[in-house]
Protein backbone atom coordinates (compact mmCIF):
# COMPACT_ATOMS: atom_id res chain seq x y z
CA UNK A 1 0.00 0.00 0.00
CA UNK A 2 1.51 3.43 -0.80
CA UNK A 3 1.39 6.22 1.18
CA UNK A 4 -1.40 8.18 -1.24
CA UNK A 5 -3.42 4.90 0.04
CA UNK A 6 -2.51 5.20 3.84
CA UNK A 7 -5.57 5.03 5.82
CA UNK A 8 -5.92 7.79 7.93
CA UNK A 9 -8.24 9.86 9.91
CA UNK A 10 -11.67 10.84 8.16
CA UNK A 11 -10.79 14.25 6.35
CA UNK A 12 -13.43 17.32 6.65
CA UNK A 13 -12.47 20.54 8.89
CA UNK A 14 -9.02 20.05 10.51
CA UNK A 15 -7.51 23.25 10.85
CA UNK A 16 -5.07 21.59 13.56
CA UNK A 17 -4.19 19.21 11.28
CA UNK A 18 -3.66 21.49 8.61
CA UNK A 19 -1.87 23.86 10.74
CA UNK A 20 0.64 20.94 11.78
CA UNK A 21 1.53 20.45 8.26
CA UNK A 22 3.14 23.77 6.98
CA UNK A 23 5.83 22.71 10.01
CA UNK A 24 5.05 26.07 12.24
CA UNK A 25 7.73 26.28 13.77
CA UNK A 26 9.90 27.16 10.80
CA UNK A 27 7.66 29.84 10.07
CA UNK A 28 9.02 32.10 11.97
CA UNK A 29 12.35 32.71 9.49
CA UNK A 30 9.76 33.90 7.28
CA UNK A 31 7.91 36.13 10.27
CA UNK A 32 11.84 38.18 10.71
CA UNK A 33 12.80 37.73 7.49
CA UNK A 34 9.59 40.29 6.83
CA UNK A 35 10.55 42.54 9.90
CA UNK A 36 13.99 42.90 8.71
CA UNK A 37 13.01 44.27 5.50
CA UNK A 38 10.18 46.32 6.72
CA UNK A 39 12.88 48.13 9.34
CA UNK A 40 14.99 48.63 6.61
CA UNK A 41 12.71 50.71 4.95
CA UNK A 42 11.75 51.97 8.23
CA UNK A 43 15.38 53.05 9.77
CA UNK A 44 15.58 54.96 5.56
CA UNK A 45 12.76 57.09 6.66
CA UNK A 46 10.17 55.57 4.50
CA UNK A 47 7.93 55.29 7.47
CA UNK A 48 5.84 52.12 8.16
CA UNK A 49 2.63 51.03 6.00
CA UNK A 50 1.57 48.60 9.22
CA UNK A 51 -1.68 46.81 6.58
CA UNK A 52 0.86 46.52 3.86
CA UNK A 53 3.54 44.83 6.27
CA UNK A 54 1.16 43.10 8.03
CA UNK A 55 -0.30 41.74 4.33
CA UNK A 56 3.21 41.03 3.06
CA UNK A 57 4.18 38.79 5.77
CA UNK A 58 1.37 37.11 6.16
CA UNK A 59 1.49 36.15 2.12
CA UNK A 60 5.16 34.97 2.60
CA UNK A 61 4.35 33.08 5.24
CA UNK A 62 1.79 31.50 3.14
CA UNK A 63 4.36 31.12 0.58
CA UNK A 64 6.58 29.20 2.75
CA UNK A 65 3.94 27.14 4.42
CA UNK A 66 2.52 26.01 0.99
CA UNK A 67 6.20 25.03 0.30
CA UNK A 68 6.88 23.27 3.32
CA UNK A 69 3.79 21.05 2.54
CA UNK A 70 4.57 20.47 -1.14
CA UNK A 71 8.19 19.37 -0.27
CA UNK A 72 6.47 16.61 2.34
CA UNK A 73 4.26 15.45 -1.03
CA UNK A 74 6.61 15.08 -3.17
CA UNK A 75 8.96 13.48 -0.46
CA UNK A 76 6.37 11.10 0.41
CA UNK A 77 5.64 10.54 -3.48
CA UNK A 78 9.72 9.90 -3.79
CA UNK A 79 10.10 7.80 -0.57
CA UNK A 80 12.38 9.51 1.23
CA UNK A 81 10.40 10.89 4.32
CA UNK A 82 9.02 7.05 4.03
CA UNK A 83 13.01 5.27 4.41
CA UNK A 84 14.12 7.89 6.56
CA UNK A 85 14.91 6.15 10.29
CA UNK A 86 17.31 8.70 11.11
CA UNK A 87 15.81 11.87 11.08
CA UNK A 88 15.67 13.83 14.28
CA UNK A 89 12.49 15.69 14.52
CA UNK A 90 11.14 18.65 14.56
CA UNK A 91 14.54 19.58 12.68
CA UNK A 92 14.60 17.14 9.78
CA UNK A 93 12.81 14.02 8.00
CA UNK A 94 9.28 16.26 7.24
CA UNK A 95 6.02 16.74 9.18
CA UNK A 96 5.93 12.96 8.94
CA UNK A 97 2.20 13.06 9.19
CA UNK A 98 1.92 11.07 5.98
CA UNK A 99 3.62 8.57 7.22
CA UNK A 100 2.42 8.42 10.41
CA UNK A 101 -1.52 7.49 8.67
CA UNK A 102 -2.58 11.03 9.96
CA UNK A 103 -3.46 12.30 6.43
CA UNK A 104 -3.06 11.56 2.86
CA UNK A 105 -0.94 12.73 -0.08
CA UNK A 106 -4.42 13.87 -1.70
CA UNK A 107 -5.18 15.60 0.98
CA UNK A 108 -1.85 17.26 1.13
CA UNK A 109 -1.67 18.05 -2.26
CA UNK A 110 -4.97 19.64 -1.58
CA UNK A 111 -3.37 22.40 0.71
CA UNK A 112 -0.94 23.05 -1.35
CA UNK A 113 -3.90 23.67 -3.75
CA UNK A 114 -5.68 25.75 -1.09
CA UNK A 115 -3.04 28.06 -0.10
CA UNK A 116 -2.06 29.05 -4.04
CA UNK A 117 -6.06 29.94 -4.55
CA UNK A 118 -5.29 32.15 -1.61
CA UNK A 119 -2.03 33.23 -2.48
CA UNK A 120 -2.34 34.29 -5.98
CA UNK A 121 -5.12 36.73 -5.61
CA UNK A 122 -3.81 37.89 -1.73
CA UNK A 123 -0.18 38.80 -3.92
CA UNK A 124 -2.29 40.33 -6.70
CA UNK A 125 -4.18 43.11 -4.71
CA UNK A 126 -1.03 43.53 -2.53
CA UNK A 127 0.63 44.23 -5.80
CA UNK A 128 -1.70 47.25 -6.44
CA UNK A 129 -0.74 48.62 -3.51
CA UNK A 130 2.60 48.43 -3.49
CA UNK A 131 3.94 48.23 -7.23
CA UNK A 132 4.92 46.16 -9.74
CA UNK A 133 8.11 45.13 -8.55
CA UNK A 134 5.99 43.45 -5.59
CA UNK A 135 4.16 40.74 -8.16
CA UNK A 136 7.64 40.37 -10.32
CA UNK A 137 8.81 39.30 -6.71
CA UNK A 138 6.17 37.12 -5.70
CA UNK A 139 6.21 35.42 -8.74
CA UNK A 140 9.71 34.69 -8.36
CA UNK A 141 9.74 33.38 -4.70
CA UNK A 142 6.43 31.24 -5.95
CA UNK A 143 8.49 29.80 -8.99
CA UNK A 144 11.23 29.40 -6.24
CA UNK A 145 8.90 27.04 -4.08
CA UNK A 146 7.55 25.23 -6.98
CA UNK A 147 11.14 24.21 -8.15
CA UNK A 148 12.36 23.19 -5.24
CA UNK A 149 10.65 20.33 -4.56
CA UNK A 150 8.04 19.52 -7.86
CA UNK A 151 9.36 17.81 -10.77
CA UNK A 152 10.98 18.38 -13.37
CA UNK A 153 13.46 20.45 -11.46
CA UNK A 154 13.16 19.00 -8.12
CA UNK A 155 16.15 21.21 -7.54
CA UNK A 156 16.60 19.89 -3.65
CA UNK A 157 17.44 16.12 -5.21
CA UNK A 158 20.48 17.88 -7.27
CA UNK A 159 22.25 19.47 -4.84
CA UNK A 160 20.39 22.74 -5.68
CA UNK A 161 18.28 23.28 -2.41
CA UNK A 162 20.75 25.46 -0.41
CA UNK A 163 20.88 27.62 -3.14
CA UNK A 164 17.20 27.63 -3.82
CA UNK A 165 16.17 28.85 -0.36
CA UNK A 166 18.36 31.19 -0.04
CA UNK A 167 17.18 32.94 -2.81
CA UNK A 168 13.89 33.06 -1.88
CA UNK A 169 14.67 34.10 1.39
CA UNK A 170 16.68 36.84 0.26
CA UNK A 171 13.32 37.61 -1.89
CA UNK A 172 11.94 37.84 0.99
CA UNK A 173 13.88 40.57 2.78
CA UNK A 174 14.31 42.61 -0.30
CA UNK A 175 10.55 42.24 -0.69
CA UNK A 176 8.77 43.06 2.13
CA UNK A 177 11.45 46.37 1.75
CA UNK A 178 9.66 47.19 -1.15
CA UNK A 179 6.10 47.12 -0.13
CA UNK A 180 7.28 50.09 2.25
CA UNK A 181 9.63 51.70 0.31
CA UNK A 182 8.21 51.16 -3.86
CA UNK A 183 11.34 50.56 -5.46
CA UNK A 184 14.99 48.36 -4.91
CA UNK A 185 17.94 49.87 -3.04
CA UNK A 186 21.11 48.48 -1.46
CA UNK A 187 20.99 48.36 1.77
CA UNK A 188 17.78 45.18 1.89
CA UNK A 189 19.58 43.74 -0.45
CA UNK A 190 22.92 43.55 1.59
CA UNK A 191 21.41 42.26 4.96
CA UNK A 192 19.15 40.08 3.00
CA UNK A 193 22.41 38.30 1.43
CA UNK A 194 23.82 37.55 4.60
CA UNK A 195 20.39 36.57 6.40
CA UNK A 196 20.43 34.44 3.30
CA UNK A 197 23.69 32.54 3.77
CA UNK A 198 22.54 31.66 7.16
CA UNK A 199 18.85 30.12 5.95
CA UNK A 200 21.49 28.27 3.24
CA UNK A 201 23.32 26.73 6.30
CA UNK A 202 20.15 25.58 8.28
CA UNK A 203 19.16 23.62 5.35
CA UNK A 204 22.53 22.47 4.71
CA UNK A 205 22.96 20.91 8.23
CA UNK A 206 19.56 19.91 8.55
CA UNK A 207 20.17 17.50 5.49
CA UNK A 208 22.96 15.87 7.32
CA UNK A 209 20.97 13.47 9.64
CA UNK A 210 18.85 12.82 6.58
CA UNK A 211 21.87 12.37 4.19
CA UNK A 212 21.62 8.44 4.33
CA UNK A 213 17.82 8.26 3.26
CA UNK A 214 17.92 10.79 0.96
CA UNK A 215 20.88 8.39 -0.43
CA UNK A 216 18.48 5.02 -0.72
CA UNK A 217 16.02 6.90 -2.69
CA UNK A 218 18.57 8.88 -4.97
CA UNK A 219 18.06 12.55 -3.74
CA UNK A 220 21.22 13.96 -4.01
CA UNK A 221 21.40 16.21 -1.87
CA UNK A 222 24.54 19.14 -1.15
CA UNK A 223 24.55 16.69 2.05
CA UNK A 224 24.57 13.50 0.18
CA UNK A 225 27.23 15.10 -2.09
CA UNK A 226 29.56 16.63 -0.13
CA UNK A 227 29.80 14.02 2.68
CA UNK A 228 29.60 14.99 6.41
CA UNK A 229 33.60 16.92 6.49
CA UNK A 230 32.28 18.56 3.45
CA UNK A 231 29.01 19.84 4.77
CA UNK A 232 30.50 20.93 7.57
CA UNK A 233 33.36 22.96 5.63
CA UNK A 234 30.79 24.40 3.48
CA UNK A 235 28.30 25.15 6.95
CA UNK A 236 31.08 26.90 8.55
CA UNK A 237 32.00 29.01 5.67
CA UNK A 238 28.16 29.67 5.56
CA UNK A 239 28.01 31.02 8.99
CA UNK A 240 30.76 32.82 9.01
CA UNK A 241 30.75 34.22 5.89
CA UNK A 242 27.15 35.75 6.62
CA UNK A 243 28.96 37.79 9.98
CA UNK A 244 31.85 38.55 7.90
CA UNK A 245 29.79 39.87 5.14
CA UNK A 246 27.93 41.91 7.94
CA UNK A 247 31.16 43.60 9.13
CA UNK A 248 32.36 44.30 5.26
CA UNK A 249 29.51 45.84 4.31
CA UNK A 250 29.09 48.12 7.47
CA UNK A 251 32.75 49.02 6.91
CA UNK A 252 32.04 49.78 2.83
CA UNK A 253 29.09 52.05 4.44
CA UNK A 254 26.11 50.09 3.48
CA UNK A 255 24.22 49.38 6.71
CA UNK A 256 24.33 51.80 9.26
CA UNK A 257 26.15 50.47 12.26
CA UNK A 258 22.72 49.18 14.63
CA UNK A 259 22.54 46.17 12.02
CA UNK A 260 25.89 45.24 13.81
CA UNK A 261 23.27 44.06 16.31
CA UNK A 262 23.17 41.22 14.15
CA UNK A 263 26.60 39.40 15.34
CA UNK A 264 24.94 38.75 18.36
CA UNK A 265 24.26 35.27 16.49
CA UNK A 266 27.97 34.48 16.05
CA UNK A 267 28.56 32.67 19.31
CA UNK A 268 25.18 29.65 18.34
CA UNK A 269 26.99 29.21 14.74
CA UNK A 270 30.46 28.61 16.04
CA UNK A 271 29.08 26.35 18.48
CA UNK A 272 27.18 24.33 16.05
CA UNK A 273 30.35 24.20 13.33
CA UNK A 274 32.01 22.96 16.07
CA UNK A 275 29.39 20.42 17.17
CA UNK A 276 28.85 19.53 13.66
CA UNK A 277 32.39 18.98 13.07
CA UNK A 278 33.01 16.50 16.68
CA UNK A 279 29.93 14.65 15.65
CA UNK A 280 29.80 14.75 11.61
CA UNK A 281 29.82 10.49 11.45
CA UNK A 282 27.44 10.25 14.14
CA UNK A 283 24.43 12.55 13.02
CA UNK A 284 21.84 10.93 15.88
CA UNK A 285 23.93 13.61 18.03
CA UNK A 286 23.49 16.54 15.63
CA UNK A 287 20.44 17.88 17.51
CA UNK A 288 22.11 20.71 19.68
CA UNK A 289 23.48 21.85 16.66
CA UNK A 290 20.59 21.89 15.01
CA UNK A 291 18.69 24.05 17.42
CA UNK A 292 22.15 26.32 17.80
CA UNK A 293 21.65 26.90 14.40
CA UNK A 294 17.68 27.58 14.19
CA UNK A 295 18.29 30.08 17.23
CA UNK A 296 21.71 31.95 15.05
CA UNK A 297 19.36 32.43 11.79
CA UNK A 298 16.77 33.75 13.83
CA UNK A 299 18.70 35.69 16.02
CA UNK A 300 20.68 36.78 12.93
CA UNK A 301 17.85 38.33 11.52
CA UNK A 302 15.91 39.44 14.18
CA UNK A 303 18.90 41.41 15.60
CA UNK A 304 19.95 43.14 12.33
CA UNK A 305 16.31 43.98 12.23
CA UNK A 306 16.02 45.11 16.27
CA UNK A 307 18.93 47.61 15.49
CA UNK A 308 17.09 49.00 11.95
CA UNK A 309 13.95 49.46 13.82
CA UNK A 310 15.92 51.19 16.85
CA UNK A 311 17.47 53.77 14.31
CA UNK A 312 13.96 54.10 12.79
CA UNK A 313 12.20 54.63 15.81
CA UNK A 314 15.07 57.33 16.66
CA UNK A 315 14.80 59.05 13.14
Amino acid sequence: MSPRDTPHRSTGWRPGLWWRMTRPAFLLLTVVACALGTATASACGCGLDLPAALGATVLAVMAHAAGNVLNDLHDARNGADASNREGIYPFTGGSRLIQNGETSERETADLVKALLMLLVPGGLLLGLRGGGGVIVLGLAGLLLVWAYSAPPLKLMSRGLGELTVALAWFLVVVGADYVQRHQFFVIPASVALGFAAMVAALLLINGVPDAGADRRVGKRTLAVKLGPTGAWALYTGLTLGAHAWLLLSWWLLIPPTPALWGLVSLPLSLFASAWLFLNRQRPARLRPALAATVAATLLHGAGMAAGFAWMGWNH
